[in-house]
């Protein structure tokens, strides 16, 4: 009767099918783009995804300074950081992020789309942010990825 049934892969660190992915994301919006980049790197694309181990691919974005977000959250939407004194709360709008790298933009939204622990932390390592079109990762062999396709 084994040769009837199906075992349930188990993916982990040695036999994860981890390959590189490169996303154009000017002229896209700013949470639809880091969704599907949220599940390449975790891996929900594949056949094979397994929820407690890395076996999604490393991303690669390109194009990030051309990126935009609708509404009025240039302006209104606020990121706040602490320099861990008393008093040390700094805000800023979206537009000042922007100006200083639109790289932070994409690598905040997709880090709060990854799961809050461990294996979060060790999947946001594959993703690698760069604002033109040209990136150091050709010898990869990366595959290009159409976001209309996913």
């Amino acid at each position: 009767m084994d040769h009837l049934s199906f075992k349930t892969v188990s993916v982990n660190k040695a036999n994860a099918n981890k390959g590189w992915v490169v996303i154009d994301a000017g002229d896209n919006t700013l949470g639809r783009v880091s969704s599907q980049i949220a599940n390449i790197l975790r891996g929900k694309h594949k056949p094979s995804f397994t929820p407690n181990s890395d076996c999604g691919d490393s991303v690669i974005v390109i194009n990030a300074d051309k990126l935009r977000v609708t509404g009025k959250k240039m302006t209104e939407k606020i990121y706040v950081s602490h320099s861990g004194y008393p008093g040390g709360q700094k805000r800023k709008s979206m537009r000042e992020v922007m100006e200083k790298s639109s790289i932070r933009v994409i690598e905040h939204a997709v880090r709060g789309m990854l799961p809050h622990n461990r294996l979060g932390r060790e999947q946001f390592r594959s993703l690698f942010v760069y604002e033109g079109a040209e990136h150091p990762h050709e010898a990869q062999q990366p595959k290009s990825v159409d976001l209309t396709n996913l």
